[in-house]
């Protein structure tokens, strides 16, 4: 399954900071970032991490909430969000419902060998809860302005 520009946001609990249930349609009535990311404390993650973090404040000026989802697990998470000072909420899929849910969890490649992993992807949430904006296969660089100028347009 694939979720596209115009489906309703997945209802997919996850389990979100210090164990409570999360999902990204109890967001209903804000926009909402929901960023889809590969490891945690891996490069490229952990730089979308800061910038998403770096720009927080300007996200919250523009009423829009963030929500990081991964397969890694809350202990994770925590070391994760404790080590870099990150502010943004992160969620754990270990059983990749949301992965299937919102199509992210795709066939890689790496040195010629084929492996399952997770999509580096953005989606943009109105306040009905339906998916305005999808960013697919992100590169970091850049990646968190694009999201913050495509929220400030949502009203």
């Amino acid at each position: 399954m694939m979720v596209d520009e115009g489906s309703p946001v997945p209802d997919v609990a996850m389990e979100g900071a210090e164990g409570k249930p999360i999902s990204p349609a109890d967001f209903k009535g804000h926009k909402l970032v929901v960023f889809f990311y590969p490891k945690d404390d891996t490069s490229g993650c952990t730089r979308e991490a800061k910038d998403f973090t770096a720009s927080a404040d300007e996200f919250r000026k523009a009423d829009t909430w963030l929500l990081g989802i991964s397969k890694d697990d809350r202990r994770s998470h925590e070391k994760f969000t404790a080590k870099y000072d990150l502010s943004v909420p992160l969620a754990s899929d270990v059983d990749g419902a949301a992965c299937a849910a919102f199509g992210t969890w795709v066939e890689k490649s790496m040195y010629g060998r084929k492996y399952m992993g997770i999509e580096r992807a953005t989606f943009l949430v109105d306040r009905d809860g339906v998916i305005k904006k999808v960013w697919r296969k992100v590169k970091v660089p850049g990646h968190v302005d694009a999201v913050l100028a495509a929220a400030r347009e949502l009203p």
